[in-house]
């Protein structure tokens, strides 16, 4: 009964004596695909530590997100969640929105709630929160405008981000098998240029030379394999983030209008601002229509 000897890849005598036999030109390509080598693993380790981190940050930070009414609540409690591409744009547009509110603020006057034998019986069932209507300090709907600037750009910095290094993983999928059959032809080339010179077409002369071109071509898929699992996984898992931060993007967008932009009809507005200049005078009028709100102005 005969016994099967494993042995190590590398340990066995045959990559040895290709590399050995290789030519100056084989020699080169191992060499160009051995720094790739390097570069690959490099951004596989590194980009799947960063992936990692992205979504168990990211999972943390969107269920506390989700957790508060107020949008504006994190950014006030000076939470962080480091490494969750999801924070990265909610602090900007946190950031720029508070930075709005500040400087081109919109005074809204607050409106009591209604008595509950006015409300209907829906309204009352539901406890309508009234918090965004009585909110006073809003900004104007072209303020809003730079703060969608702001989110759309941290998205896309975010998306670029992720998908920082990844040319290198495609590059080796795509180059390094092709690189590597470049030393193997170069090496045949070489090797049957010999064997007509010298006039001798043994299997003895061949083979050496055979040997030498062939690791150039090993060496090449050696690059390329993990490089390729790497990258699919990595892919998919990028293409993920995303679609789930500009999913994010907008649900932010949607809360901060809803509860900080001034969205009120413009005879409400006029209304307001009357009231506002003459408080005694306009606190008794009657609700004042949107022809008849026009028709002021325009005298």
């Amino acid at each position: 009964m005969h016994s099967i000897v494993l042995t190590p890849l590398f340990a066995s005598g045959a990559l040895q004596f290709a590399f050995k036999e290789a030519t100056t030109e084989g020699k080169i390509t191992i060499s160009a695909l051995f720094v790739l080598s390097i570069f690959s693993w490099t951004v596989i380790i590194t980009k799947a530590r960063q992936l990692i981190i992205a979504r168990k940050a990211a999972k943390k930070f969107y269920t506390a997100y989700r957790e508060v009414r107020d949008p504006m609540d994190l950014h006030n409690r000076k939470l962080e969640f480091p490494g969750a591409p999801g924070y990265e744009v909610y602090a900007a547009g946190a950031d720029e929105l508070a930075y709005q509110l500040k400087n081109n603020p919109v005074t809204v006057r607050a409106r009591p709630r209604p008595p509950a034998h006015e409300q209907s019986p829906v309204v009352q069932d539901l406890q309508t929160d009234f918090i965004a209507r009585n909110n006073q300090t809003k900004i104007s709907a072209a303020s809003f405008d730079s703060v969608r600037v702001v989110l759309e750009r941290e998205s896309g910095l975010q998306a670029l981000a992720l998908e920082k290094g990844m040319i290198i993983l495609s590059t080796a999928v795509a180059g390094g098998p092709f690189i590597g059959l470049l030393g193997t032809v170069w090496g045949v080339m070489e090797t049957f240029s010999g064997i007509a010179k010298a006039q001798s077409a043994s299997l003895t002369a061949m083979a050496p030379g055979v040997a030498g071109a062939l690791i150039a071509t090993v060496t090449g898929l050696f690059v390329a394999i993990p490089a390729m699992f790497a990258y699919n996984y990595m892919v998919t898992t990028i293409r993920a983030i995303t679609q789930e931060l500009d999913g994010f993007s907008g649900e932010f967008a949607t809360h901060m209008e809803h509860r900080y932009v001034d969205n009120r009809p413009l005879a409400e507005e006029i209304r307001d601002a009357l009231q506002g200049g003459d408080r005694g005078q306009w606190e008794n009028a009657a609700p004042v229509s949107s022809d008849s709100a026009l028709e002021g102005v325009t005298s």
